[in-house]
């Protein structure tokens, strides 16, 4: 999924004409809810930002979402007067396709006039639970093993020629995730270590994968001990046709959530003067185990993005 977004970096809002959002519904289970119940997927497999979503669309920003089944809204009675009006733009398509990606960028450009501002990318692979005992012995299968570290290089390499120079580029926010590097694995509560390491190894090879590929193209320092396997990345993966050069994409965050839920977004509540949640972009986050999809929400929408310029060019940790 990726949202492209018009937001101006000296304001809170979003407040430029455009918001993009590529939303690539890839199976990824993002159960509803009433509080964010639609953003980046369908109304059942959502990434629970409706709430941030309705907003930007109420400020005049228009949100264009790739999707592999647009009809997934059809039911949706919030979202159908953002459709009607134009603020909302569905497009049929598939990250692992990359004509679709094409078009996408092609509608993007239109709703932006020539501009694309924010991408949100948050790809991910819908396990099997057929076999439980073979995902208890073997983890949990993910098919491809390359989906999504594949989807982020056919949504990059697609890039149009007017969004490739640094001062026309989007800003990409892009979901990976916690503990799926040597360093933060170490850092993991001891109960979840199992957890991480019998049932989430093939995601997570596939997230590395992900975030190797943006470390080319960002020219950010890679550690040698965080290798990627051939199946997620193949050698000479570098000169894959399109893709941007060392340090050509200037305008990268990626977001390392904990372990998700479906819980309530504790950051709304506002109660006493404690965060509602932890991040960290420059070390470890210790004890932390798991995070809302709807904090993970507030974080893109009303932090990361108003403040970009602090948190450009890093990773972002964020759970309770």
């Amino acid at each position: 999924m990726i949202p492209l977004a018009g937001c101006e970096t000296a304001s809170p809002k979003v407040s430029s004409t455009v918001e993009v959002w590529f939303e690539f519904m890839m199976e990824r289970h993002f159960p509803s809810s009433s509080h964010l119940r639609k953003s980046l997927v369908s109304p059942r497999q959502t990434f629970h930002i409706r709430r941030e979503i309705s907003t930007l669309h109420e400020q005049g920003v228009t949100v264009t979402y790739l999707l592999r089944y647009p009809d997934c809204f059809d039911a949706d009675p919030e979202m159908q007067p953002y459709i009607q009006s134009g603020k909302a733009r569905l497009v049929k398509g598939d990250t692992l396709q990359p004509d679709t990606l094409e078009a996408a960028w092609a509608s993007a450009l239109v709703a932006g006039n020539g501009n694309v501002d924010v991408v949100l990318f948050t790809v991910g692979g819908k396990p099997s639970f057929t076999n439980l005992l073979l995902v208890l012995l073997r983890g949990i299968v993910m098919t491809p093993p390359d989906l999504v570290t594949r989807s982020i290089t056919n949504v990059i390499r697609t890039l149009p020629p007017s969004l490739r120079t640094p001062e026309s580029q989007p800003r990409f926010v892009v979901i990976t995730s916690y503990g799926m590097n040597r360093e933060e694995h170490s850092a993991l509560p001891l109960p979840m270590k199992p957890f991480y390491s019998i049932l989430l190894p093939a995601p997570h090879r596939d997230k590395l994968g992900v975030e190797r590929m943006l470390s080319h193209c960002m020219g950010t320092p890679w550690n040698p001990e965080d290798v990627v396997i051939d199946e997620v990345l193949a050698p000479g993966w570098e000169s894959t046709e399109g893709l941007p050069g060392v340090g050509e994409l200037k305008k990268v965050v990626i977001v390392r959530p904990a372990f998700f839920t479906d819980g309530k977004c504790v950051a709304d509540e506002g109660k006493g003067e404690e965060a509602p949640y932890r991040t960290s972009t420059s070390g470890l986050l210790k004890g932390m185990y798991t995070v809302s999809r709807k904090d993970v929400a507030h974080l893109i929408v009303d932090v990361v993005i108003p403040q970009w310029e602090s948190y450009q060019g890093k990773a972002v940790a964020i759970g309770y």
